[in-house]
């Protein structure tokens, strides 16, 4: 086997598809690259929405990693369980979500968690749950550094907001978020000006808030794309998520960074319904169906293969004339966006020497744990 069939799976009959399979070693060595792009290993603190199980987690644990992200209480549960020692919930929690979440910090004392906010009202809630249940609620400003969707900008507003949390009872704020995620250029030249520029108010407002008194905001920035320039910054912390799997967008739009691809969708050939057609199992059920139709997924063996429809359980492809594909055929698929196809899937299967090995459930892709 060559070192560009490393995904090939020999014992493949014994697999039903589609099926998500996921390569451990090479997981192993995407963390350890990681570790190696950054000076400080404090200073990580991966998102776990991309891989969503306890095997990752203790992956990370194991080589030193001891601060977490994450999106959902599900997910942060999934760490607790793991006893990861740090673990910020990147989502400003309102109504049942708050609940859930102050369960969540008297069910784990081992981890220590903190969460979002943004606005004013949010924080009161927040503190009214904390006082109520008697413990103390570390909190982050979320900053609107251009992506649109959650977040204050920086500015006399933010600095306000920092001032107004100080002083409620049952939270402590204690830094600022810049989630860049909306640059994603494929120059990196592009994307580091772009960086840099959004973050210079970051800096100017963290100086701001240390100015009037209060101890140096902690700040955390960036994702995968700009993970690499973040990494440059001192004391930072960072926070990429896809790292751990790779996907063939990021391959493709940030080829300075060095990460194996380590999860794939397997997937066979079900119907030839015309001399050029083959119709798959691989349909919106099992691949992430958001991009259009020519970028949700790229078979590392068949890299001729054009898109043409894809439905809830098939999906369509044009092989060409006179093409010798059959009906069984084992297709290895490389999905464009990991993090959403790891959510269609209940476990993933470990393929270990080119064999398979075991599973990692992905319990964080539930909307609920056990809280």
């Amino acid at each position: 086997m060559t070192e560009q069939e490393w995904y090939i799976i020999r014992d493949i009959e014994s697999l039903d598809t589609p099926v998500l399979v996921v390569y451990p070693d090479r997981v192993k060595q995407n963390i350890d690259t990681l570790k190696s792009m950054i000076d400080d290993v404090s200073r990580l603190r991966p998102h776990a929405k991309t891989y969503k199980n306890k095997e990752v987690t203790q992956l990370m644990l194991e080589a030193g990693i001891k601060k977490f992200k994450c999106a959902t209480i599900a997910e942060a549960e999934m760490l607790a369980i793991c006893k990861a020692p740090d673990v910020l919930l990147a989502y400003q929690p309102v109504g049942p979500k708050l609940q859930r979440f102050v369960k969540l910090i008297l069910a784990y004392k081992s981890t220590k968690f903190s969460c979002l906010v943004d606005n004013i009202s949010a924080a009161v809630e927040i503190s009214g749950a904390a006082v109520k249940n008697k413990v103390v609620i570390k909190v982050y400003i979320d900053l609107n550094v251009g992506q649109n969707r959650t977040g204050i900008a920086p500015g006399n507003d933010a600095i306000r907001l920092y001032a107004d949390c100080s002083l409620l009872p049952g939270i402590k704020p204690v830094g600022l978020h810049a989630y860049d995620g909306h640059i994603h250029d494929a120059d990196l030249a592009v994307r580091t000006e772009k960086c840099n520029s959004s973050y210079e108010a970051v800096v100017e407002l963290q100086q701001n808030i240390k100015e009037k008194g209060y101890p140096e905001p902690i700040i955390i920035a960036g994702g995968s794309p700009t993970f690499p320039i973040h990494a440059k910054r001192d004391h930072i912390e960072c926070s990429p998520g896809t790292f751990v799997y790779w996907d063939k967008g990021y391959q493709t739009a940030l080829s300075e960074q060095k990460f194996l691809t380590a999860a794939l969708v397997v997937t066979r050939v079900m119907s030839l319904p015309d001399e050029t057609k083959l119709c798959l199992d691989a349909g919106h059920k099992s691949v992430a169906p958001e991009n259009e139709i020519g970028k949700r997924i790229y078979f590392l063996n068949a890299p001729e293969l054009l898109m043409v429809g894809q439905s809830e359980e098939h999906l369509v492809v044009d092989a060409g004339k006179g093409h010798n594909y059959k009906v069984g055929d084992v297709l290895y698929g490389l999905p464009y966006h990991i993090c959403p196809t790891i959510a269609l899937y209940e476990r993933v299967i470990t393929i270990d020497h080119s064999k398979t090995s075991g599973e990692w459930k992905n319990v964080g892709r539930d909307r609920k744990i056990t809280i």
